[in-house]
């Protein structure tokens, strides 16, 4: 779907006090989370205004989300394994 919200609070809601709690506690978490929803913002605005990128472009924004969201939920298990 089109300009759906895919940051990282949206995606893990039950990670939250782990979220929190590792992004004010561990800077790299914090600058790949940042990053993270960063790269989700400009890929919604980018949707909802009718993608004005190339499809490859667009693809490999998506694809770098998806792997940070990947690292970042390892993170968060980690983190709440602790």
């Amino acid at each position: 779907m089109l300009g759906e919200d895919h940051s990282l609070a949206h995606e893990f809601p039950e990670h939250l006090p782990a979220i929190k709690n590792l992004t004010q506690g561990d800077k790299g978490f914090a600058k790949q989370a940042r990053h993270y929803d960063d790269l989700d913002r400009e890929i919604r605005k980018l949707e909802l205004n009718n993608s004005p990128i190339e499809d490859d472009a667009m693809h490999a924004m998506k694809q770098e989300r998806a792997e940070l969201k990947d690292v970042l939920y390892q993170r968060l298990l980690s983190e709440q394994s602790h």
